[in-house]
């Protein structure tokens, strides 16, 4: 493993970015909207969102493990079938609970650091790139930020570890493998994915992990160059 240094960012045209516990803290979110569903739940008296994002969480990881193509439709099928619901019900709550009621929180749960990076990025001329698993341009605006360029897995019809959503990334930026650098939460996922690309790969984790350059904030020195 080489390891990428503050002086390296010269060769760097393309910095990709997961999204989900990666720019946000994802444990506080899911905190709060675990809350909300358990509110929900004992107001209507109706566990279906609790038993549709539990179930789809589960079988999402599996299919991402498997590199199924086409997993969206799959995971909806799976999804249904394992909760007695229709496919509509299915993504309708999925839609509702996992896309669209986090929005409010995510700007309350971003790293410190994250927005004084993009606009350095920004500055120094940098194209900014989003790679997530999950549908991000909501979740940007929602965190107040803007990237060049935005694929998520359901865009390529494969889920991390498969590269095939970085590629896209890297093809619609107009950079090589060289020029980018991608940084991510999950060695399993990102790091793999990154591996996979070709590309430099960056894991945010407070403990060190074999086989991957990580680090802790967002503060570390390794960010100074944009962090003025």
């Amino acid at each position: 493993m080489s390891t990428f240094t503050p002086a390296d960012w010269r060769d760097i045209r393309l910095v990709a970015f997961d999204v989900d516990g990666t720019l946000y803290r994802q444990g506080r979110l899911r905190l709060r909207m675990g809350r909300d569903m358990v509110l929900h739940a004992a107001a209507e008296r109706d566990l279906n969102a609790i038993r549709v994002v539990s179930a789809y969480r589960r079988i999402r990881e599996r299919l991402a493990a498997e590199e199924v193509v086409d997993f969206d439709r799959v995971l909806v099928a799976e999804t249904a079938k394992a909760t007695s619901m229709s496919p509509e019900r299915v993504h309708a709550l999925v839609s509702e609970w996992i896309e669209k009621r986090p929005l409010r929180y995510l700007k309350s749960c971003l790293f410190s650091g994250v927005p004084q990076l993009f606009a350095g990025l920004q500055r120094a001329g940098k194209k900014i790139g989003i790679f997530s698993d999950y549908p991000a341009t909501e979740k940007l605006a929602a965190m107040g930020l803007a990237a060049h360029h935005v694929i998520a897995a359901s865009d390529v019809g494969l889920l991390k570890p498969h590269a095939r959503g970085l590629q896209s990334l890297m093809a619609a930026a107009g950079t090589s493998a060289r020029e980018v650098l991608f940084i991510g939460d999950r060695a399993d996922r990102d790091g793999a994915a990154g591996r996979r690309a070709g590309v430099r790969t960056l894991i945010r984790s407070s403990k060190e992990i074999e086989g991957f350059q990580t680090f802790k904030t967002f503060h570390d020195p390794l960010f100074d160059p944009f962090m003025q």
